[in-house]
């Protein structure tokens, strides 16, 4: 496990201690990243970013990589997150980790430009946080949530959410959605 791009490509991450986790795969991510390039029209250095589900934090770390304004990496456990936040003590003002429960949240720290959300699979998980996510405020009117699923895996999205795009890797699918306008 690395990072793929930016300033910190090819730094290697610490490996989740919990067979629990699932980091997501490398030439995964990298994909999920060129297409948020592409639906994303403010700059890098503009957007705040929340790993939800985080359990290594390589996907926010990622986004810290290129360039990233802030992150904050959200689960019940955060100590293979907080491992990795630990191998770049030069971006530690800009991470934040926070223990919570994804079906629970608390009210947004503040609203989040990019929403990464990897539920663990077919738990029913997701449609939990997305609906928490909306009642506590966490998205901004064009924020964009990236949710990943395992390839065959139902999502019922809460009212006011809408698929834009999806893409399938291996066993893994993304659905990429945003707010519906109103």
């Amino acid at each position: 496990m690395r990072i793929i791009g930016g300033l910190y490509r090819g730094k290697k991450l610490l490996s989740p201690r919990s067979a629990n986790i699932r980091p997501t795969a490398d030439q995964a991510r990298e994909a999920v990243f060129n297409i948020l390039y592409s639906k994303l029209s403010r700059p890098w250095n503009e957007l705040i970013l929340a790993d939800i589900f985080t359990g290594s934090g390589a996907f926010a770390l990622e986004g810290i990589s290129r360039g990233i304004c802030r992150a904050v990496m959200v689960d019940i456990d955060l100590t293979d997150a907080a491992r990795n936040v630990a191998l770049f003590p030069a971006e530690k003002g800009k991470i934040r980790l926070l223990k919570a429960d994804a079906s629970r949240l608390p009210a947004a720290p503040e609203p989040f430009d990019i929403i990464f959300l990897d539920a663990p699979y077919n738990k029913g998980l997701s449609e939990k946080a997305l609906s928490s996510l909306l009642a506590q405020s966490w998205l901004k009117d064009d924020s964009l949530v990236v949710v990943e699923l395992a390839r065959e895996e139902e999502l019922l999205l809460p009212g006011g959410l809408e698929i834009i795009d999806e893409r399938a890797y291996g066993i893994t699918r993304f659905l990429f959605v945003r707010q519906q306008s109103r």
